[in-house]
């Protein structure tokens, strides 16, 4: 009888395992045949670089010359955030002849935090709160005889 509960109770936590077990994503460049990091300064020209590589993920943004091409590997454990196990970032940088100048390759350790700015707008004034808003407006009804200026009163005065 006690094997039986303990079978069962294995049996129905089975499933539960898979949970446990990492899940991996893959973004942004996927090397097929050669890496980035084989690209030989001085030797390789652009056309090369395309060929081997393929397109990069972006281009500089202030200089075309310069091609990137970023990866990442995440790994999500359950219901929790995924996490960064590895990215690397190769710069590949082309002179006026179109022949590679410098290979750059940066790590996760490499990166920076930068907080980015919020989605509101600041305003002046104060905020309302909910009851502010729902009866912030009784009482403030102007009276149709008021002094209210309207395109047939121009002056405001009464009549």
């Amino acid at each position: 009888m006690a094997r039986r509960a303990i079978l069962a109770v294995g049996l129905l936590a089975l499933p539960l395992t898979a949970c446990l077990t990492p899940s991996r994503d893959y973004h942004g460049y996927v090397a097929d045949e050669a890496q980035p990091s084989e690209i030989q300064p001085g030797e390789d020209t652009r056309s090369t670089v395309l060929a081997q590589l393929g397109s990069p993920s972006t281009k500089s943004l202030f200089d075309d010359n310069t091609w990137i091409y970023m990866s990442e590997l995440q790994e999500r454990v359950a219901f929790y955030r995924p996490r960064v196990k590895t990215r690397n970032i190769t710069a590949i940088a082309f002179g006026t002849d179109d022949k590679v100048e410098e290979v750059l390759q940066y790590s996760a350790e490499d990166g920076q935090v930068i907080n980015y700015a919020s989605r509101e707008t600041p305003t002046r004034g104060r905020e309302l709160g909910l009851w502010e808003q729902i009866f912030g407006s009784v009482g403030n009804v102007r009276l149709p005889n008021s002094d209210e200026v309207t395109p047939d009163n121009p002056t405001g005065r009464r009549r």
